[in-house]
């Protein structure tokens, strides 16, 4: 049987899935919005899977090939599906092993090896093996969501593969079952052992036979074309076969991308890094002036060597990466060169490699990085390399395609130069960046698949480039594998008799072509199955929101999102994308997963229904809407915008979820509560609490928030100014929830307000930033609020007047939101400019200016809307100066998020998002350590939770300052403490 995807017409999906459910093959979905998020990775490519299985243990995997193989269904193995080349998508099953088959099976620390199952998580592994010290060597970008499953495909290699070797060096044994059924365990084999093997007459001889064979009469082919080079990953690693390399069939399988068996499990070497390690950031005139210097640095011994251009920082707009790169050497390329040794050695070795980097031709300074956490910022960047080079400086699309190339690290130079001229010559840009010590460059194009003269332009390119690396001796991949973006171009690197050879290879081990067809040999076009063709015209959707840097297009806005995966990333780095996919570790609840099915939904293919689909509202059901992603995806996904753009089209002119009309109106509600507090807080605290709850949508499991007896608006207008407003005047926004459930919060902004010299303002009238009606994608309303909050403060603003925001969250719609629901509005936009959290205006509008000394330990939960938009680094100054001693919490989003932990259904996804990091650390925090959080849904949170509460930045300060005169406080009620303002 040979399967291909165009033989796959007559196959049902609905059938495929009911034969995999009946045959114990674990979790099995082949539904329209599974098929939907598995149809892409990060690569050029798509294509609709018939189902996909979730395997959780050996026997499921076997039980899927058996029906696949009576069905004739091809089978893809995926793991964190962050492949380039398309490799981890394919039109029949796909077995995600990332969910379920994920277990460290074995750690040996003084053999220095692990066994895992496939699907486990690289910084998984390297969290079990770090307190023994040891670590695996191969460390590619994505090592916070890859798979060692997906690296054993694809040979990955990383930063580090220059001293500690590619997955293969890395690879002990391997045990895989084949397509047919066959399991096999796999690892160096000596002559003697080969012979017992195939004298005991099963498959596996007979398989362990035919591969011999085929290495004794290819000796000199295997010898002369095969592993000529570390990065020489493209096709098939036959060397392996090798009686020097001890006929190692385990190594021979790496790099293999899933098409000749599925791997069961894995063991590997670990090895003891460096006790110390020292940054060294070359810059150079340009990037080939880099690949001119590294032989010459390559003789120092760096652990890693590798290289940015200028085109992909240029691309960086975050404000703390965009000031980490300002500070690096004048350049317009770098080299980023990391040794390893002892902490006295490392100063004249590095002191070394920079001298000999300053003889080179074009280099323009150098800098030794000793703080780490500086260090790990830049090395951020580098690993978001993929994601940032996926928008060029103006804003176009950039694509992978020739993602991967490597040539030998002497070459490089003259590769780069002549790499550079095919670009120009076919109209095409790129940023280029890379392992330079290994000769490996990964670049993204401005290609144009959406019209049939760019997709042209990019098969004449490929083939192009393909003739260019074979001329210089390289490699089509240098660890991505081939995938369908390179396979059809391999005969322009080996020719055909190692062609030929590849194709035995293949056949010896999967005679039926089922496991992912169409890669490496038999290949698929590199012009086929693209994600963006000219020949499929997306819906005609209209949106509400102007998607400007998308050119207003949604479906452009949704395919944003190129599949690496960041999103997937499940430890805490300092990040809050994605919550939700931290607590369920499920595809569909990944800020990708989301954004697939939004772009699938624009093609009107799997999904149908265009804005009314449920798969999308079902998926989008746990978004938090804590806008992580606009910050830490490298491409800038914006799933809360994409949500509410949703959310307002789906249920347009239909009855909404009770959630929206009690939590989306909750502001004007809170105004009718206000009129009455204490007879609501008696309704909502009585024996009638659970109807109330269960009538409005709201989890039973939830405590309502109590209202204040006064509101803030109705406290500040009853009194006298304070202080001596020499600085001028200063607009508070008083949100709704500071001013009706807790004023105190308020009042103290307006202590420290007035103590640093401002006269406080609030605006006329009671105003709302809409952020309510936004998250519940009621975006006509939203739109009628924000006009008229911009028209209020106008004025104001025209005046110069800042305009300070204590409630993180409406700080950030006034920032953010408003201007994108006004386009246009040049009200709304200086609005925009104008607003300031509370630390922004004292550290940077201020001068002079001195805060109460306190000296104390805190602990600080940043909330997700300032995070994406304002960053934390002024209240960190502020606190500095106080003489805090802070530690700002890597615990991303707190969980309760606004309304969405409020929502029925979403308690159990909330409380586990908090209890990752913030809930722990809370309670952990000794008593006398004072707990920092501005947002009110995080303050909630924090309450509910556990005996603590949290304290807003305002308050702390508040407390700490001295009264002007006995007289100053009269109309001041006293500051509650830390739990008072959540729980009466």
């Amino acid at each position: 049987m040979t399967t291909s995807a165009q033989g796959l017409g007559s196959l049902d999906a609905a059938a495929v899935a009911e034969a995999l459910g009946a045959g114990d093959c674990g979790e099995v979905a082949g539904d329209a919005g599974r098929r939907a998020q598995y149809a892409s990775d990060a690569s050029n490519y798509r294509q609709i899977p018939l189902a996909v299985v979730f395997p959780g243990e050996r026997r499921h995997i076997r039980n899927t090939l058996d029906v696949c193989r009576r069905l004739g269904v091809p089978v893809t193995a995926r793991g964190a599906g962050t492949s380039t080349s398309g490799q981890a998508v394919g039109p029949g099953v796909v077995l995600d092993f990332s969910r379920y088959f994920n277990r460290l099976l074995a750690l040996d620390p003084q053999a220095r090896t692990a066994t895992v199952e496939p699907g486990i998580v690289l910084d998984d592994l390297q969290r079990a093996a770090a307190p023994h010290g040891l670590l695996f060597g191969a460390d590619p970008s994505t090592h916070s969501r890859c798979t060692l499953g997906g690296m054993i495909g694809n040979n990955a290699c990383g930063s580090h593969s220059l001293a500690w070797g590619r997955t293969a060096d890395n690879i002990l044994e391997l045990e895989v079952v084949t397509y047919r059924g066959t399991v096999v365990r796999l690892g160096e084999m000596t002559a003697e052992e080969i012979d017992e093997a195939i004298a005991a007459g099963d498959d596996r001889a007979e398989l362990i036979a035919s591969l011999h064979r085929l290495a004794q009469r290819n000796l000199a082919a295997l010898r002369t074309k095969l592993g000529r080079f570390p990065r020489q990953v493209s096709g098939y690693a036959l060397e392996q076969l090798l009686p020097e390399r001890r006929f190692n069939l385990a190594r021979a399988l790496v790099g293999s991308e899933g098409t000749l068996a599925v791997v069961l499990s894995a063991t590997v070497r670990l090895l003891s890094p460096p006790p110390a390690r020292a940054l060294i950031v070359l810059g150079f005139s340009d990037a080939c002036a880099a690949a001119d210097a590294v032989p010459a640095l390559l003789k120092h011994q760096p652990l890693a060597l590798e290289g940015l251009d200028h085109a992909l920082t240029d691309i960086v707009t975050r404000p703390a990466t965009r000031a980490a790169i300002d500070t690096l050497p004048a350049a317009q390329a770098w080299l980023f060169a990391e040794l390893g040794g002892t902490a006295e050695e490392l100063p004249e070795q590095a002191e070394a490699l920079a001298e000999t980097a300053q003889q080179a031709a074009g280099c323009t300074g150098s800098e030794v990085i000793t703080d780490p956490v500086r260090a790990r910022t830049l090395w951020r960047i580098r690993e978001d390399g993929a994601g940032l080079a996926t928008r060029m400086p103006d804003g176009a699309e950039a694509w992978p395609g020739w993602e991967d190339a490597a040539v030998p690290p002497g070459q490089l130079g003259s590769y780069l130069r002549k790499f550079t001229e095919l670009l120009d010559h076919h109209g095409l840009q790129g940023a280029v960046y890379g392992h330079f010590g290994e000769g490996c460059l990964h670049v993204r194009i401005n290609f144009d698949f959406s019209t049939e003269q760019g997709t042209a332009v990019f098969r004449a390119f490929v083939t192009d480039a393909a003739r260019l690396v074979a001329a210089h001796g390289g490699s089509l991949s240098g660890e991505h594998g081939d995938g369908q973006a390179r396979s059809a171009l391999l005969p322009l690197m080996y020719g055909p008799d190692v062609i030929a050879l590849f194709e035995e290879f293949k056949s010896i081990w999967d005679p039926d072509n089922g496991l992912n067809p169409g890669m490496i040999v038999q290949p698929l076009p590199v012009d086929g199955n693209l994600r963006v063709s000219p020949h499929r015209a997306p819906l005609p959707l209209a949106t509400v929101f102007p998607f400007h840097a998308d050119d207003g297009d949604f479906a452009k806005a949704t395919r944003r999102c190129v599949g690496v995966g960041k999103c997937r990333s499940a430890g805490q780095r300092g990040d809050v994308m994605c919550p939700s996919y931290r607590v369920t570790r499920d595809e569909k609840d990944s800020t990708r997963g989301r954004a697939r099915l939004l772009y699938e939904m624009t093609q009107g293919e799997v999904i149908t229904d265009g804005w009314r689909s449920t798969e999308v509202r079902d998926a989008l059901a746990l978004c938090l809407s804590c806008k992580g992603c606009s910050a830490d995806c490298p491409v800038g996904v914006d799933m809360a915008t994409y949500k509410s753009e949703f959310l307002h089209h789906h249920y347009k002119g239909r009855l909404r979820p009770a959630s929206h009309y009690t939590m989306g109106w909750l502001p004007l509600l809170a105004r009718l509560a206000s009129r009455a507090p204490g007879l609501v807080n008696a309704l909502t605290s009585s024996r009638l609490a659970p109807a109330v709850k269960r009538l409005g949508g709201i989890a039973a499991q939830r405590e309502l928030p109590r209202f204040a007896g006064q509101t803030f608006l109705s406290w500040f207008r009853r009194r006298p100014p304070r202080g001596d407003g020499r600085r001028g005047p200063v607009m508070l926004w008083v949100d709704s929830f500071n001013n009706h459930f807790s004023p105190e919060v308020l009042q103290a902004g307006v202590a420290v307000l007035e103590h640093a010299g401002f006269r406080v303002q609030v605006p006329d009238g009671t105003q709302c930033c809409g952020l309510t009606w936004i998250t519940t994608g009621q975006l006509g309303t939203a739109r009628r609020i924000a006009r008229r909050t911009v028209a209020a403060l106008a004025p104001a603003v025209c005046a110069g007047l800042p305009v300070v925001g204590l409630e993180p969250s409406c700080t950030a719609a006034l920032k953010s939101d408003l201007p994108e629901l006004l386009d246009g509005d040049e009200d709304a936009r200086a609005l925009s400019r104008a607003t300031l959290t509370l630390a922004e205006l004292l550290v940077h509008h201020a001068p002079g200016w001195q805060p109460p000394r306190i000296e104390a330990r805190s602990i600080s939960q940043t909330h997700c809307h300032q995070h994406a938009t304002s960053g934390f680094g002024a209240d960190s100054a502020l606190l500095d100066r106080m003489g805090i001693d802070n530690t700002a919490l890597d615990s991303g989003c707190c969980g309760l998020a606004g309304n969405f932990g409020f929502e029925r259904g979403h308690y159990d996804v909330s409380v586990a998002a908090g209890e990752q990091v913030l809930l722990p650390a809370v309670r952990s925090a000794p008593a006398e350590t004072q707990i920092l959080a501005d947002g009110f849904s995080c303050r909630t949170q924090i309450a509910q939770q556990t005996s603590r509460g949290g304290t807003h930045l305002a308050q702390l300060i508040a407390r700490a300052l001295p009264p002007v005169d006995p007289s100053a406080r009269s109309g001041f009620p006293p500051l509650p403490t830390e739990k008072e303002h959540t729980r009466d």
